[in-house]
């Protein structure tokens, strides 16, 4: 089989990897970008880039990792740099990334500054469209699979907010966050909860006169902030320079940062590719990553509050093992049923089709379901236990949370050390 991958991201490499390890097939990675590394790649430019294309990457100047490193490797590559903590700064997940890729020779496989412009499917095969975004030549393609790693945290979502066209200061979104510097003094309302939401709460705090966390969680969330740090509940609207919340409350206000998330986007698939995406669900496909109809084309890493990299190899090793014929999938009328009863199983547990891809609490069942249906090796237990520990330690104490450094003793077991 030769297989285009679109992207040389995380997901993009571990595709690759996959592939080239495997007798018999080929690969080509395609990244828009001059680098590997996809979201983990940081740029002081937002918006458009140099060739007039959006800017991928919504890494911000400061971030450090909202998971310990020690869940954050691959199966076979573990993350091993700084053993005196465990969440670490984004370059040094970049640096990884790149290790990864020449430790496994994977750079002769990616075709820079090639942006992919349609994916269209042809009898059993997939014609392949890329331009080259500096000189603006296309050329068409033809191969046996496609890879889909172009990221998810780079379209981003926002709300329509009522009066939000007649607000007078600043509106962005947590896309083209890069720094604090430029909040120093102001009242800031974040709206979002989220990872990136209370992340950039907390930085924003040290240089802002006000900051306002605007959420609809249905608890107060109980981590302690910073004084300058107030909870509301949902905007009800803006006014030229006031938000009005739903409880009946207004605060003056300057700036709107939203980290409201972002959407699953592919603009190079064709029509008849048959994907679509309702409420940031996409569909149709099997275990969250294989089309059930084109069972050829596959997107690596929908999955959202889960061990990543892990999830990526994963899914790549269980996709080239239908590839090369390994693992036979079910029929398309099985797999819409394996479907259809785990919508029903998310419906029961009082989830919306918007949390579709969302694991969290349930990644350890989702991971020993792949890797039992393709007979691949179970990743260990401790990834998704940890991950989870982890994720309550941010609610709990997100200021501080990041102080903690875990060791993983066995498959089963971590062990707090500090």
């Amino acid at each position: 089989m030769h297989v285009a991958v679109i992207g040389a991201g995380a997901a993009g490499l571990a595709s690759a990897r996959q592939i080239t390890d495997t007798e018999g097939h080929t690969c080509i990675v395609f990244e828009q970008a001059a680098v590997v590394g996809g979201t983990w790649v940081y740029t002081d430019m937002i918006g458009l880039d140099e060739f007039g294309y959006p800017v991928h990457t919504s890494m911000y100047k400061n971030l450090r990792t909202n998971l310990p490193k020690e869940v954050m490797g691959f199966p076979d590559f573990p993350i091993k740099k700084e053993e005196d903590r465990s969440y670490i700064p984004a370059e040094d997940i970049l640096q990884f990334l790149n290790d990864y890729a020449d430790h496994f020779k994977l750079r002769k496989y990616i075709q820079f500054f090639q942006r992919v412009r349609s994916v269209v499917p042809v009898s059993n095969q997939w014609d392949v469209t890329v331009e080259d975004v500096r000189t603006k030549e296309t050329r068409t393609m033809r191969f046996d699979a496609v890879m889909v790693c172009n990221g998810h945290y780079w379209k981003p979502r926002v709300p329509q907010l009522l009066g939000a066209d007649d607000f007078q200061g600043t509106q962005i979104h947590s896309h083209d966050y890069r720094r604090p510097e430029a909040f120093r003094g102001k009242r800031v309302l974040v709206i979002g909860a989220g990872p990136s939401g209370m992340d950039l709460t907390l930085e924003l705090s040290t240089v802002a006169e006000q900051v306002i966390l605007s959420h609809h969680l249905k608890e107060h969330i109980a981590t302690r902030f910073p004084p300058n740090v107030t909870q509301k509940p949902d905007v009800k609207c803006l006014t030229e320079w006031t938000a009005e919340f739903q409880d009946g409350s207004s605060a003056d206000i300057d700036t709107v940062l939203y980290c409201t998330g972002f959407r699953y986007d592919f603009p190079f698939l064709d029509e008849k590719c048959k994907v679509r995406v309702e409420d940031n669900h996409v569909r149709p496909l099997y275990k969250h990553f294989i089309h059930i109809e084109y069972n050829t084309l596959c997107f690596i890493g929908l999955p959202y509050y889960v061990c990543a990299f892990q999830l990526f190899d994963l899914q790549a090793r269980f996709f080239v093992s239908t590839l090369s014929g390994r693992v036979k999938l079910p029929p398309p009328e099985d797999m819409e049923e394996d479907y259809e009863q785990e919508m029903l199983r998310r419906k029961a547990a009082g989830l919306s089709r918007h949390q579709f891809h969302m694991m969290g609490p349930l990644q350890g069942a989702y991971y020993d379901d792949l890797a039992d249906s393709a007979q691949l090796p179970r990743l260990p237990p401790v990834m998704a236990s940890l991950h989870n520990e982890s994720s309550r330690r941010f609610l709990e104490d997100l200021a501080h949370y990041r102080e903690d450094i875990y060791r993983i003793v066995d498959e089963n077991t971590y062990i707090q050390v500090k």
